[in-house]
């Protein structure tokens, strides 16, 4: 079976990865010269939009698939006419617009902060006065690791604020006095088969994934099994899904979800029976699904603008590397270890160790 992936960045890579012991080839298109995916599949260099090009990577693969929600939805809906593509492009369209997605929320029942559309500085101020200050402004699509968005702290901060993001469609979200972020990665199959992973703890640095950590027992799995499976209901989802929340008041309110393998869903390469990007490939492709149980007490640590040197960071028992293979570029992702222990005193005391190893470079 050959794979058609939307994208070659290193989410596309590590899908290569999973797949190839499945027997999987695999074809990346991307614009990027030197996108990272390319040493593990052909890569079409062109533009997402660039039909002929879409037409040939649908001609050679069985099925498309996409690694990021920049995607614009009309190439899957183009593309759906001619070769399968999971997820969908109704569930591209809605993730990818922070309105869409938080009204869809609102509609399942699922609490969200206080929101509101914003299409200019005249709607950014009424919302200000309505859902009060602080408050987080968002463009509604395209924005990602702290991109895109700016906390509204005072009045001060409001004043051209609309402008500051581009004049581009925006969201207005209350802030919300969290006591944690967690996210969890779910899987579902062609024929509505779903399974979770552990709830996984997130702690971001300027907005950029820093650490996740697998927990134990949550108790708050149950509920967010619940939200996500509404939500992959809705959409008729097939694939993989982060949904990452705020704990709030003993429960959790809706941040947004991701309808793609996930960076909080790294730890399961080593930690889980079975990894997030192989379940995902096994979801679109119609094969049984995986388990999602754990293997000991797993955590990700990212590697951003740069890898620590190599050597260092395997001489760290327990602990797995994953170089992207990209240039290094401050602010960028370009690699990640995960680290796989029998015990979390163990695993918190490895996380401390590569910690110093990313302080260090």
């Amino acid at each position: 079976m050959k794979i058609g992936v939307i994208g070659g960045g290193q989410l596309g890579r590590m899908l290569s990865l999973a797949g190839t012991p499945l027997g999987m080839n695999f074809a990346f298109l991307d614009p990027a010269p030197d996108a990272c995916a390319q040493a593990l599949g052909e890569h079409i260099r062109a533009d997402y939009a660039d039909q002929d090009h879409l037409r040939q990577l649908a001609d050679e693969v069985d099925l498309v698939t996409f690694e990021f929600e920049s995607v614009p939805a009309e190439t899957v809906a183009f593309l759906s006419q001619f070769v399968p593509v999971y997820p969908g492009a109704e569930a591209l369209r809605i993730a990818r617009d922070r309105w869409f997605e938080k009204s869809m929320f609102k509609d399942l029942g699922i609490p969200t902060p206080a929101f509101a559309d914003i299409q200019s500085q005249a709607d950014l101020d009424a919302a200000v006065a309505s859902i009060g200050l602080p408050a987080v402004m968002k463009t509604r699509t395209l924005g990602y690791d702290g991109k895109g968005q700016k906390v509204l702290r005072s009045e001060q901060d409001v004043t051209g604020a609309f402008a500051e993001l581009g004049s581009v469609p925006c969201i207005l979200e209350g802030f919300v006095p969290f006591t944690g972020e967690v996210s969890l990665v779910a899987v579902r199959g062609r024929d509505g088969e779903t399974r979770f992973y552990p709830l996984v703890h997130n702690t971001h640095n300027s907005g950029i994934l820093e650490l996740s950590i697998a927990s134990t027992d949550h108790p708050l799995q149950s509920l967010a099994e619940d939200y996500v499976g509404r939500v992959l209901k809705q959409l008729d989802y097939v694939g993989v899904m982060a949904f990452e929340f705020f704990e709030i008041d003993g429960g959790l309110k809706a941040n947004e979800i991701a309808p793609r393998v996930h960076n909080s869903g790294h730890w399961t390469i080593e930690g889980a029976e079975c990894s997030q990007f192989e379940n995902h490939l096994r979801a679109i492709a119609g094969l049984p699904l995986g388990s999602t149980a754990k293997v000991g007490e797993s955590a990700m640590l990212n590697f951003i603008g740069e890898v620590p040197p190599v050597d260092k960071v395997t001489a760290i028992d327990d602990c797995h590397l994953h170089h992207y293979g990209k240039a290094f570029k401050v602010g960028r992702k370009v690699g990640h270890a995960t680290l796989r222990c029998a015990d979390r005193a163990t695993l918190d005391k490895k996380i401390s160790q590569v910690q110093s190893l990313i302080k260090a470079v």
